[in-house]
């Protein structure tokens, strides 16, 4: 039984431009899914049911998912891929890895492979190409691992080539200014779980009183420290972003932390491609 407040769930469908995209990819559907948190306790099982039916529902090309499946113990992967199992897509299901999948020591393994047992390749500093040469897929190890090091996966690629990059925590979108990415897929965030319509996500408020307020005053003022600690860019808490050349999207993800979410609903996102 889930313990937290939600909403219902949101689909958000958006078109990104892809430079020099070729002809035939173009109009290419994918969909994003995110943050499950899945243990009983921060997704609803409704949730789940409607985020997979409104995958299927837009027959996508490619399905993406972009880490922690997860949140403390490993064990629940076994059910969660009883789940993604039935997700459908033309060209496969690829996946990376957040850092909740990466808690404990035999977590990465047991996380991987279950999500390769029911047929999604999971891809750590690697390159596939689900949709041919002329649009390669990178998937990175999380942010915070150590094994964090785009430079000799990235060096692979021809500049000239477009490209999508999987990678769980936006922050990473600094240090991968220094090579083409045409479309990261990102989550993490949870989209700030409250948002201050006209504003934004609640951390970001938080950011701001953190570098203009006495630090006495942060004790007084609930979670301040913890979401400063989920990213340093909260200006990318969710949806899209220019960061220099690239192109970022963060997915607000499924699962839900204590206390819960307000103006800022699980996400499915279907992209075209143009």
């Amino acid at each position: 039984m889930q313990w937290v407040i939600s909403q219902p769930l949101s689909i958000e469908k958006i078109k990104i431009a892809i430079a020099d995209l070729p002809p035939s990819l173009r109009g290419t559907t994918i969909v994003q899914l995110t943050d499950f948190h899945y243990d009983g306790l921060r997704l609803s099982e409704k949730i789940l049911a409607d985020a997979i039916e409104a995958s299927n529902e837009a027959q996508p090309d490619l399905v993406v998912l972009t880490g922690d499946y997860i949140t403390d113990e490993p064990e629940p992967i076994h059910q969660l891929v009883q789940r993604l199992k039935y997700l459908e897509s033309r060209s496969g299901t690829f996946a990376v890895l957040g850092n909740h999948d990466l808690y404990h020591y035999h977590s990465k393994t047991l996380v991987t492979d279950a999500l390769t047992s029911i047929g999604v390749q999971v891809l750590w500093n690697e390159i596939a190409y689900p949709l041919g040469e002329e649009l390669p897929l990178v998937g990175l190890a999380d942010f915070w691992s150590s094994e964090f090091n785009p430079a000799p996966v990235m060096s692979q690629l021809d500049p000239k080539i477009p490209r999508i990059v999987l990678s769980h925590n936006p922050d990473s979108a600094e240090s991968l200014q220094k090579w083409r990415v045409d479309l990261q897929l990102s989550g993490h965030t949870h989209g700030g779980q409250m948002v201050i319509p006209g504003f934004g996500p609640v951390p970001k408020l938080f950011k701001i009183i953190q570098k203009n307020f006495p630090r006495f005053l942060w004790s007084r003022i609930p979670f301040i420290n913890t979401c400063s600690r989920v990213v340093n860019h909260w200006e990318w808490g969710m949806g899209m972003y220019q960061i220099g050349r690239n192109q970022l999207y963060v997915n607000r993800g499924l699962g839900t932390y204590p206390p819960g979410r307000l103006f800022c609903p699980p996400e499915v996102t279907i992209i075209t491609l143009v």
